[in-house]
C-alpha cells in the first residue's frame, strides 16, 4: 500500500506569481479535459479532442460534461455534435463565453478555476495520513462513500482508472474508517483535484490535508480546481488564487 503521509515535507512551493495566470488556466482546462476523458474512457465512451473542443457526444454519466470548450474563442457551434435530443446533454464552457440557451441548454452553475496556495501546515499540524486506493473492492467503497451511500446501480469511477498513472484516488483513514477522500489526476504540467469528501473531519484539516497528501504524492506541479457555492467561498478564505470563470450548461433528458 502506498501511503501519503502529509507531515513528510512536501517540496511544493507558493505559486510563482510570475507564472503567466492565463497559462495556467489553460493548462487547468486541459487538465479537466483529459479526466473527463479518462472517465469517459473507463465507461467505453472515448472522447475526441480537437484544437477546439473535446466532445464525447454519447455518454450519459452524471456529474461530466459530453463537451468541454479548451479555447476562449470556441463557438456555440462548436460544442454540438451528434447528439440526440431526447437525452441529456451537458457542456463546460470553460471560459464562461458562450450562451447555449438558443440549443435548449439551461444553465446549470457558475464557478472559478482556481489554483493552490502554499501547502498548509508545519511540524505541529501533521494530519491524517492519506493511501492510495489500489484495488476495486478499495475503490468500490471509496464511491460508495464519497456518493455518501447512494443506491445507484452503476459504478461512476471504474476499476481502469486505477490502472491510470497519471490518476490517483487517495483516501483517509481515521479509526478504520474511511473518513475523507479527494482525486488528483496529473495532465498539462499540473495536477487537478475533483471529488474531495470527508463530513469526518473538520472543514479546515479538510482541505488542507487533502491538498499536503496530493503536493507530496505529485511534488513541484501546480494544483488546480474549480469550486463554486460555499466551497468557492472557502476556497477563496484559504488563499486559493482564482483564475477564470467557467459554465456549465445541461439539457435534461426528454420526459
Amino acid at each position: 500500500m502506498t501511503v501519503i503521509r502529509p507531515g513528510d515535507k512536501p517540496r511544493s512551493r507558493r505559486l510563482d506569481q510570475r507564472v503567466d495566470r492565463e497559462a495556467l488556466l489553460g493548462a487547468a482546462v486541459a487538465n479537466n479535459a483529459s479526466w473527463c476523458d479518462a472517465v469517459c474512457r473507463s465507461h467505453s465512451y472515448p472522447g475526441t479532442s480537437g484544437a477546439r473542443v473535446w466532445i464525447s457526444a454519447r455518454h450519459d454519466l452524471e456529474f461530466y460534461p459530453n463537451a468541454i470548450t479548451l479555447v476562449p474563442d470556441a463557438t456555440a457551434a462548436d460544442t454540438y455534435a451528434d447528439q440526440d435530443p431526447s437525452r441529456r446533454y451537458a457542456v463546460k464552457d470553460s471560459f464562461a463565453r458562450l450562451d447555449l440557451t438558443p440549443a435548449g441548454l439551461d444553465l446549470l452553475f457558475e464557478a472559478e478555476w482556481i489554483a493552490a496556495p502554499t501547502v498548509p501546515g508545519g511540524p505541529g499540524e501533521p494530519g491524517p495520513p492519506w493511501d492510495a486506493v489500489t484495488d476495486d473492492r478499495g475503490l468500490a467503497r471509496w464511491e460508495m462513500a464519497w456518493a455518501q451511500g447512494g443506491s445507484s446501480s452503476r459504478r461512476l469511477f471504474r476499476p481502469q482508472l486505477l490502472a491510470d498513472p497519471r490518476c490517483a484516488i487517495l483516501a483517509c483513514h481515521r479509526d478504520g474508517d474511511l473518513a475523507a477522500g479527494v482525486i488528483a489526476y496529473t495532465a498539462a504540467g499540473v495536477t487537478g483535484i475533483s471529488n474531495l469528501f470527508g463530513a469526518k473531519l473538520p472543514a479546515g484539516q479538510l482541505e488542507a490535508s487533502a491538498l499536503r497528501a496530493v503536493t507530496a504524492l505529485r511534488p513541484g506541479l501546480p494544483v488546480v480546481s474549480y469550486a463554486h457555492g460555499p466551497d468557492l467561498a472557502a476556497a477563496r478564505q484559504a488563499g486559493w488564487q482564482s483564475l477564470g470563470r467557467l459554465r456549465v450548461w445541461e439539457r435534461p433528458p426528454a420526459s
